[in-house]
């Protein structure tokens, strides 16, 4: 029985992590439909934040790779007083990203409806 209610505690604790990180991603970000998008990112900083291998493999025009791994190292590269536009691959890891961009002094944070595999506009291959 002690077991069970650890296991059941551990799993409780884990969901609430979860759903307050959900709760704070959409208090801090603007989820932007393509065409939205397509209206604003132009104005602001476009960060792709995939890993490079996914990057190479085909990016939206203009976007900047700055990995979710390597965020925390490159936060000077980033200006807080300009909008930021990010994406990934579906929306995960740019929600994280938001997170720790919002924490580092940037207040506009938008963010691509369903990431960059539902991105239907040009992209461009390489570098």
């Amino acid at each position: 029985m002690t077991s069970f209610l650890i296991l059941l505690a551990i799993i409780i604790a884990i969901f609430a992590w979860w759903a307050f990180n959900k709760l704070q991603q959409k208090r801090i970000l603007t989820v932007l439909t393509q065409d939205e998008f397509i209206k604003g990112y132009r104005k602001a900083q476009l960060i792709d934040v995939r890993e490079p291998n996914e990057f190479e493999s085909g990016h939206i025009l203009g976007a900047r790779n700055i990995p979710l791994t390597q965020l925390k190292m490159r936060l000077k590269e980033i200006r807080t007083d300009k909008p930021v536009y990010l994406y990934c691959q579906n929306t995960s890891r740019s929600g994280r990203a938001a997170q720790i961009l919002y924490k580092n002094g940037c207040k506009e944070l938008y963010q691509l409806q369903g990431g960059f595999k539902k991105w239907t506009g040009k992209i461009k291959v390489g570098k």
